[in-house]
């Protein structure tokens, strides 16, 4: 017989200890991670007592699939229209926090000597809170609908964002090991134009492509084409100088912006699941208890600082985004952990052979300890804050409250401003778009040519082509560059408003053409020998035929169209089916009131009764202001609305009324059945003796289904099927008939 490979002996020893102990950690209602983690230890071979895996190299293998599994999976969660719904606060607060946690981070690793990349990695790992363990921690205490829980996942998003970025800014960093502006900041222009491509080009083509074969694709089919496109994106990042784990991101962050996300999301949660707890498992193994022994008074600095850390730095950073002290406190409280992420920095760091080995244990063991603590830290912040109230004179307290309510509601900005930073935006994104059409084309299209037309007298004509094709290409991105936004409403405002306002408006318009003629002036360069003045010449003429041109103007239109279509189909879906939240979301007048959605439990007691009979603005103080149903919203429903299973209240109300509701819906359900394997409904056969009290009476005379809960589903008169017992027949002498019912009442009703 065959030997089994080791790699199957090590899958299913990592899988049965994982299962074993996970099941252990679901008991003790613990985060599953830390489960993951402890079985990884176990099956490690710093481990003497127990099996040990055999190969750790394919163990790693599979776990840098499980990194480009998560982050596609965290793509398909994230939406840059939800970045930019969110407002500066998030962005403030999230950015606060990451520097000063960074810095804390990289001080504490030099205060014990370590080296350079291992301060700078250690200050990226001690950034990053875990989106997991807080969700999860929330969930738990029944805080998830709390107000300051919404900003806390609004900023762990951000977290995660900028997690992406680091992690290819620290293997900028690695690779020349002397991190200095410049490489920043070409790091930092070189994600950008990845980005931008990249997400521009596949929410023209992917959602396009979709929706062509959507009649030809099932759930396997579509499983199959969006891990494909997940490897491919994958394999194209690592190709242009990325991680893999980049570019798995992007192409969730693409497919999210489609009408199958919600799909592609529960297909790929069992893959996600299944590669993730393996790379958990195999930070578990990497944890070595002498290192932990040898490191215990750095790992307890770790410890605190992460604690005072988030406490302080965090509630300060909330507080500059615009949160009362209390709600700051709460959500600084919250964040005092860390995760996943730091866990993935940490095999970055290990990757590339810029960290030492003894980090990883170290942020291994800081992550478990933090999160153990987490729920304490979160129960701690409101007595924190009632402490700090006690001390801090109230004239302080109320200025700041003040202040965040003021920065909540920020003015609008002004017409200037507004189209200027759209106009900004509109030229770096038409820009980038129009580099990578160039560099496409002299990449792959002038070669091409080259190889078409050869020879010497054949060269220019090859340019040539190229260079016309190139301009025909990126005619609609510099149309739009020069165009857009040209006759918008803040233009039109601003022209009439003032005939001083003429001449900086046509100023912007001059900038973009000279930027436009920059793209013909270098494509001129690079395949010509012509003057530079020739070539500016040349540059005006084609964007001034570009600008009158029907067919670009038409083809700029078309693509803006599509685009816009695409990136808002999703958006579409949710007005179709109701799914869309109201827009006096965030408008409320009293800051304690908002919206939260909270889905009625299939077992639960409230269904089949109505608003009114169930009195939920009399016993919690909320208020029911949609139902949504089958894809469907109720808005303001009245007391005669009955509650189904599976319904989604949107409910307002405060934290507090909100926390009673909750408790309320959760409590209020049905029992488990404990005894269902008694409850198993039986077929028999029943002869009527002589002596049976049911002769001479019908079946509705003999109260067989009230007395006996069994019922009678036939009769048998020696046909091929049985017969159908009318309710006006009565029970004779020798009739065999087949009742249904459980053991126990079969029993009573034969034993009778």
């Amino acid at each position: 017989m065959a030997e089994l490979p080791t790699m199957i002996q090590d899958l299913a020893l990592i899988l049965m200890v994982a299962g074993i102990v996970t099941l252990i950690f679901k008991k003790l209602k613990q985060p599953l991670v830390l489960g993951y983690i402890v079985a990884g230890f176990l099956v490690s071979p710093h481990m003497p007592y127990t099996a040990s895996v055999v190969d750790s190299a394919n163990v790693h293998l599979w776990a840098d699939i499980g990194v480009m599994f998560l982050l596609f999976s965290l793509g398909l969660d994230f939406s840059f229209k939800k970045i930019l719904k969110m407002g500066a606060s998030p962005v403030i607060s999230a950015c606060t926090i990451i520097f000063f946690m960074m810095m804390i981070g990289i001080s504490i690793g030099k205060l014990f000597g370590w080296s350079k990349m291992d301060c700078i990695f250690l200050g990226g790992m001690l950034a990053m809170s875990s989106t997991t363990i807080i969700y999860k921690a929330f969930d738990d205490l029944g805080l998830r609908q709390q107000q300051f829980a919404g900003m806390v996942m609004s900023v762990l998003i951000l977290e995660d964002i900028l997690a992406i970025v680091m992690m290819v800014m620290l293997s900028a960093v690695a690779s020349g090991n002397n991190p200095d502006s410049g490489q920043m900041l070409e790091s930092i222009m070189r994600i950008a134009f990845f980005l931008v491509t990249w997400l521009v080009v596949g929410i023209f083509a992917i959602p396009l492509f979709l929706r062509h074969v959507r009649t030809l694709i099932n759930n396997e089919v579509l499983l199959v084409v969006s891990l494909g496109l997940c490897c491919a994106m994958a394999v194209f990042s690592t190709k242009v100088g990325f991680s893999s784990a980049f570019g798995a991101f992007i192409m969730g962050s693409i497919l999210a912006e489609t009408l199958e996300a919600e799909r592609i999301e529960k297909l790929v949660e069992p893959v996600k699941n299944l590669f993730g707890a393996i790379f958990f498992v195999s930070v578990g193994m990497l944890v070595d208890p002498k290192i932990l022994v040898d490191y215990a008074f750095p790992i307890f600095c770790l410890v605190m600082a992460i604690l005072l850390g988030q406490a302080i730095f965090g509630t300060f950073s909330f507080m500059l985004g615009g949160e009362s002290l209390k709600s700051a406190v709460r959500c600084g409280f919250s964040m005092a952990q860390i995760g996943e992420f730091s866990f993935i920095i940490a095999s970055l760091g290990l990757s590339l052979g810029v960290i030492g080995d003894f980090l990883y244990p170290v942020v291994v063991a800081v992550s478990v300890i933090t999160t153990f603590l987490t729920p304490y830290m979160i129960r701690l912040a409101t007595p924190a804050y009632n402490k700090l109230e006690r001390h801090l004179p109230s004239k302080l307290i109320l200025s700041l409250n003040k202040l965040a309510m003021g920065n909540t509601h920020s003015q609008e900005q002004s017409l200037w401003k507004k189209l200027l930073s759209q106009m900004v935006a509109n030229t770096i994104i038409y820009s980038i778009l129009s580099v990578a059409g160039i560099a496409v084309m002299f990449t792959f299209a002038l070669p091409f040519f080259h190889e078409l037309l050869p020879g010497q007298n054949l060269y220019g004509y090859g340019n040539a082509v190229t260079g016309v094709l190139t301009v025909l290409l990126i005619a609609p991105f510099l149309r739009a560059m020069v165009m857009k936004k040209n006759r918008s409403e803040e233009w039109r405002t601003l022209w009439t408003e003032s005939n001083r306002n003429h001449i900086p408006l046509l100023f912007t318009v001059f900038v973009r053409i000279i930027i436009a003629v920059g793209f013909i002036f270098y494509i001129c360069n690079y395949l010509s020998q012509f003057t530079n003045a020739l070539m500016i010449t040349i540059g005006f003429i084609v964007i001034l035929l570009i600008i009158f041109s029907r067919w670009t103007k038409h083809r700029s239109i078309t693509l803006e169209r599509l685009f816009i279509q695409n990136l808002r189909s999703r958006e579409i879906e949710a007005q179709v089916l109701g799914k869309k939240r109201p827009l006096y979301e965030g408008k409320l007048l009293d800051r304690d009131i908002h919206i939260a959605e909270f889905e009625v439990p299939s077992n639960s007691v409230w269904m089949g009764q109505t608003l009114k009979q169930l009195n939920l603005g009399q016993k919690y103080g909320v208020h029911v202001s949609s139902i949504l149903r089958g894809g469907n919203r109720i808005n303001i429903p009245d007391g005669a609305y009955m509650i189904f299973p599976g319904d989604v209240l949107q409910v307002i109300g405060s934290d507090e009324q909100f926390t009673a509701f909750r408790d309320a819906l959760e409590k209020d359900v049905l029992s488990e059945d404990f005894d269902l394997e008694s409850r198993e409904m039986k077929l028999r056969q029943l002869i009527i003796g002589s002596d049976s009290p049911f002769i001479g009476k019908t079946l509705i005379e003999s109260r067989i289904r009230d007395i006996y809960s069994v019922m009678v589903v036939g009769l048998e008169e020696g046909k091929e099927s049985l017969s159908p017992f009318k309710p006006n027949r009565k029970f004779q002498e020798g009739d065999i008939i087949w009742v249904v019912g459980e053991r126990e009442s079969l029993d009573a009703l034969i034993n009778n």
